[in-house]
This record gives C-alpha cells, structure tokens and sequence, in this order.
C-alpha cells in the first residue's frame, strides 16, 4: 500500500521545469537523508494512495499537467500501477522524486520525470551547481531508455516558469 499526506498536497510551478505539477508526498521513505527537511515522511503515516484519490486529487486541481510523488515509499508495484493509470486516466505527465543514487530502468522507464540522489546540504539543492541530485526528462523507445539532464535549467535566471511544456 502508498500512503500520502493529503494537507501537503499541493500544486507547484518549480518543482518539473514548464510543468503545472501536482506534488503529493508519500510517506515511508526508506531514504536517511541527513538534513531531510520532512523526516515524519519516514513513519506510516497518511491516507492510502488509490486510483480514486489519485482521479479525485487530479480532478480537483484543474489544470495540472504533471503529476509527482514525492517519494516512493515501500510499494513499488502500487507506485507502477498509479503511475499507468494516471497516464491512461489523464493524458498527463507523471514524475517521481527518489532519494535514492540509482532508480532501476524498470522503475525509471515508467516515468516522464525522475529526481535521483540524496540530499547532503554540503552539496546543496537541486538550484545550485554544486548539487549532487539530478532531474531527468525519461524518454523510453523499446528497449532503449534516453535521458535528458534537466538540472541546469534549474541554475538559469529569468526561466519563466508559468510556461507549459507540451
């Protein structure tokens, strides 16, 4: 079972670069990331992750074009299934944050987007160059899986977030 935390549900511009994203954190994080801004997401807390809130989720915030878990908790055979309905269901893009060095292909080619790497605060966030996490834009052809890094646009001035990718 994926659990998330309806009251940190919340449509974001700045998490997927040019995407109007709905962020849901789930919780049961198995990362330890020292300086973890959210260390309660690594109990069970929450409210089960079903194909019903996900439609209810995405329903009730019009307009979103991306949706991203913040987290992958301990079901990856849920978070694959939401992942397809989602894009069956909706049409939009799905992407997933892990804390994790490494996502393996078979997780990585279900997603549109996908954040690796833990947080260490002498590395930085996402929005610093020194930063040792990266975004990528996932693109899978057959047997082939291409990734594009996204990560500095994040370091750029002047991106105009509220303009939608296609």
């Amino acid at each position: 079972m994926l659990k998330y935390v309806p009251g940190m549900t919340s449509v974001v511009m700045e998490e997927i670069p040019r995407m109007v994203t709905l962020a849901v954190d789930i919780s049961q994080c198995t990362g330890t990331c020292r300086g973890c801004h959210s260390p309660f997401l690594r109990e069970d807390i929450g409210e089960p992750l079903t194909e019903e809130v996900v439609d209810s989720l995405i329903r009730d915030n019009y307009g979103v074009n991306c949706f991203l878990f913040l987290g992958e908790g301990r079901d990856p055979e849920t978070l694959v299934n939401l992942c397809r309905h989602i894009k069956a269901a909706h049409g939009i893009k799905v992407a997933l944050y892990s804390g994790r060095e490494k996502v393996e292909e078979k997780l990585m080619r279900e997603f549109d987007y996908v954040k690796v790497g833990p947080y260490i605060p002498e590395k930085g966030p996402l929005n610093v160059k020194t930063t040792n996490q990266r975004l990528y834009k996932v693109k899978a052809e057959g047997d082939e899986i291409f990734l594009e890094d996204m990560t500095p646009l994040f370091w750029r001035k002047g991106i105009d977030p509220n303009v939608a990718e296609k």
